[in-house]
């Protein structure tokens, strides 16, 4: 999957007056710019190699043609400032704001994205980063009315004739169920954790054996696990299976089957609604990259709703005695114009 949007601007196209004055917040010249990879926010984003050697990295919007890019460059800014040393991202250095243009200043980090589909190896380290990143800002540093709302629910949206057509060309099962995916997205998603919530392989960088978690402008307070349930419906595209670190995970493993199915349903309904409603000027490599993940996510909720449904129905000398089901499911995908199909076993406890 391509991880990086198609509307980046380069250094060169960043107006000069807006250049020279994030040389004087570095106090340095920028020698050379190399816009890097991941993320599909308009705009630059650009390592900067300034003229003593050091690089730091730069993101970097018009307020006239990406407005509401500028509004989540300023959140960021102001989730930035108060994330605590322990969380592993980068250090905010400098902002610029003239009204016009906004940039942000960080630190540089030498990594680079996660393989896709996920290598078990890297998948297990990001998730371990980001159980212990939940624990570092529980109780959350910034209050509920200052973050972002979470960008979670959507299946409301689609329930007239028209939305609701264009899912069955996309999602069938999900609109013949469009009803229970409603109510089910519905339930309250109540915590007092900050979740950086866009925790996607586009966001996260691996430095050597250090996990860099980046891009925060949609962090809000909610349920502890909300991150990891997002990493672990991101898997399922890779064709690992969710469940056993559902099981194993200190942030998952005593939920609430409900609350795991709750959210599921309210993370692929906001996916699913951006991907059946984009219009024609949206970013065709975001709206694949949300029908993907999307997708994923429901997947797993189904997969979940069969085997439940398999183990009420079950012989209790069989797999009610076990404890343990499975199903096969297909999970497939478009990205690019590429159909891509592959087997994933989901097994619940």
């Amino acid at each position: 999957m391509e991880m990086t949007g198609s509307r980046r601007i380069g250094w060169a196209a960043v107006p000069e007056h807006v250049r020279k004055a994030i040389e004087g917040l570095l106090g340095r010249r920028v020698a050379a710019a190399e816009s890097l990879r991941g993320g599909f926010s308009e705009g630059l984003a650009a390592r900067l190699r300034l003229d003593d050697g050091a690089d730091v990295f730069v993101k970097a919007v018009s307020c006239a043609t990406a407005p509401a890019v500028a509004g989540f460059h300023r959140r960021e800014a102001g989730v930035a400032r108060r994330l605590p040393a322990s969380v592993p991202a980068p250090r905010l250095l400098a902002v610029h704001d003239d009204g016009d243009w906004v940039a942000l200043l960080f630190e540089h980090v030498a990594g680079a994205l996660p393989a896709q589909p996920w290598r078990p190896a890297d998948f297990e380290r990001v998730l371990a980063a980001a159980t212990g990143m939940a624990r570092a800002v529980t109780p959350s540093p910034i209050a509920a009315a200052d973050a972002a709302r979470p960008r979670l629910r959507g299946w409301a949206d689609l329930a007239g004739p028209g939305p609701r057509a264009a899912l069955a060309g996309r999602e069938p099962w999900a609109a013949a169920h469009l009803d229970e995916l409603i109510a089910l997205e519905a339930a309250p998603l109540e915590g007092g954790t900050l979740l950086h919530g866009d925790l996607y392989p586009f966001n996260v960088l691996l430095d050597g054996d250090r996990v860099r978690v980046v891009d925060w402008p949609h962090a809000w307070v909610g349920p502890a696990h909300a991150d990891v349930l997002t990493l672990l419906s991101n898997a399922v595209l890779s064709g690992l299976d969710p469940q056993p670190h559902l099981a194993a995970n200190p942030l998952t493993h005593d939920l609430d089957p409900r609350e795991v199915d709750a959210f599921l349903a309210a993370h692929s309904g906001f996916l699913l609604r951006l991907a059946v409603t984009a219009g024609p000027g949206a970013d065709p490599r975001l709206i694949d990259m949300a029908a993907a993940l999307g997708g994923a996510s429901l997947r797993w909720l189904r997969a979940r709703a069969d085997n439940a449904a398999r183990a009420r129905t079950a012989p209790v000398g069989r797999h009610r005695q076990s404890g343990n089901c499975s199903c096969q499911t297909s999970v497939t995908w478009q990205v690019n114009g590429t159909i891509c199909d592959r087997s994933t076993t989901l097994s619940t406890a």
